[in-house]
This record gives C-alpha cells, structure tokens and sequence, in this order.
C-alpha cells in the first residue's frame, strides 16, 4: 500500500502530494503525517516554498475521511500539530505554500486549500463546504470564507453547500489563476520558482504580519512593526539580507539572498 502522503524534494521546493484514493479524504493518522512534514518544512532552512496537491485529476482533497469516523474517529481527534490537514494551526508557518487544485477541494478540503498563500487551479477543480448536509460546522471555513470573498457569498456556500467551479472561484478571488489540467503542476512549479528566488526573510515577514495583525488596528499594526515586535520583523531589519538589498538596488544588479 502506498503512503498516503507522498514527499519529493526538489530543493529549494517541496512538494506534498495526498495519496489516499478513492477522494484524498484525511483521518487523523494521515493528519498527523501531513503536520510532520510541514514542521520539516517550515524548520529546514533549505526549503523556501512548498507546493500541496493531490493524486489523480478526480479529487484535490475530501476533506475529513467519513469511512474512518463511521468507525469510531472523533470529530476532535488528535489531528496532530498542525491541525486537521497539517497547516492550519501549525504556529511560525512563515514560508509561501502554493496549492495545486487538481480536482474537488471538497469540505476539509476546501479548507486546506485556503491554508495556502496561493492556489492555482485546474479548469475543472471546483469547491464545496458540505458540511451543512451533514448537520455540522465546516469550522474553519465559516472563519476563513467570509474574509476572502463578499459575505452574502460566503453564507450561500456555507448555508446551501453548492459547489463553486473554478472559473467562479477566480471571479471571486479565491484562487489565483485557473489553468488546464495537464500544465497545473508546471505552472504550480514555475510559481514556486519564482518565489525561491525572492527573499525569504520578507516573506516570512509577510506572512507573520499579515496572519498577526488581522485583530488589530492600523496603528497598533504599524506600532509593532516599526517597534520591532515581531520576531520576523526584527531578524530582517538586523539581517545581511536587508543590506545586500540595498546594496543589489545601488549597485544595479541582482540581489543574492542568504535567508540570514
């Protein structure tokens, strides 16, 4: 039997690859898999992007595997560190994560899609929050839909469960570009790419900033950041890749960055 979460290391890019068939439907097990990688990846300073897709052109993710809660698993199990599908709650997830939308991102699904800092979808992947049809919360969603699209949007999917194809996927902004499905990973790849070439430091920047100030006010943001608060914030302003950006921007070339 393969495993269930497949792992290719091309450095500087990791990819992540749910192997479950029939749908890449997660239970906890393959959960908690999927969080080990992640704290690999987000811990190893030679991995800078990390690309999330799945097997097959049917199914992208599932969601929760309901064979495995028919047999007793709990809808809080012990999902492991990151949380249901590896990257949700995982603390200090601070690198770009691109998902490959190969198929249905179905309730769960759906959800570790929009984990990711960027999505790139097949023209025939389409989205679903389900969960209503089956007397439950789709709980992060019901936190996350709502601020990536028009309200009265969200609540549609969250209280009617309707799928959304991509192509109004990417009307609404959830996703970034809709392409075919036989060029999805290169396109996914070239992303990726691009973004290992970029500084790493800013976008962990980038990240922690944008996830940390969601609460607060502009000013308090902008407190805690010229304060230095932030522990991204305050290793890039006193790292040698703050200096070698200016110095590449004076000097009219390329930037070499280090990550330090």
């Amino acid at each position: 039997m393969s495993d269930p979460i497949e792992v290719n290391k091309q450095e500087p890019i990791l990819e992540i690859t749910i192997n479950r068939p029939k749908a890449n439907a997660i239970d906890a097990a393959t959960s908690r898999i999927m969080g080990n990688v992640f704290a690999d990846f987000r811990d190893d300073p030679a991995f800078r992007v990390a690309i999330v897709t799945g097997h097959g052109s049917k199914f992208f993710c599932a969601g929760w595997d309901l064979k495995a809660a028919a047999e007793g698993e709990a809808p809080d199990s012990d999902y492991g560190v990151g949380g249901f599908g590896g990257m949700q709650e995982l603390p200090d997830l601070n690198k770009p994560i691109i998902a490959a939308i190969n198929g249905m991102a179905v309730g769960g699904g759906f959800e570790i899609a929009l984990s990711a800092d960027l999505i790139v979808a097949a023209d025939h992947a389409s989205f679903a929050l389900p969960e209503i049809n089956a007397g439950t919360l789709a709980d992060a969603a019901t936190v996350k839909v709502p601020r990536r699209m028009p309200y009265h949007v969200a609540m549609e999917l969250l209280f009617t469960g309707r799928w959304m194809d991509a192509a109004e996927a990417l009307r609404w902004g959830l996703v970034n570009k809709v392409v075919p499905v036989d060029t999805l990973l290169e396109e996914a790849r070239a992303l990726a790419q691009l973004l290992a070439e970029g500084p790493p430091l800013v976008f962990a920047c980038i990240k922690e900033v944008a996830r940390e100030t969601q609460g607060m006010s502009f000013q308090q943001s902008m407190d805690m950041i010229n304060k230095r608060k932030f522990p991204t914030v305050d290793r890039l302003y006193s790292s040698e890749d703050q200096l070698e950006g200016a110095r590449a921007f004076a000097e009219k070339r390329k930037p070499i960055w280090q990550g330090k």
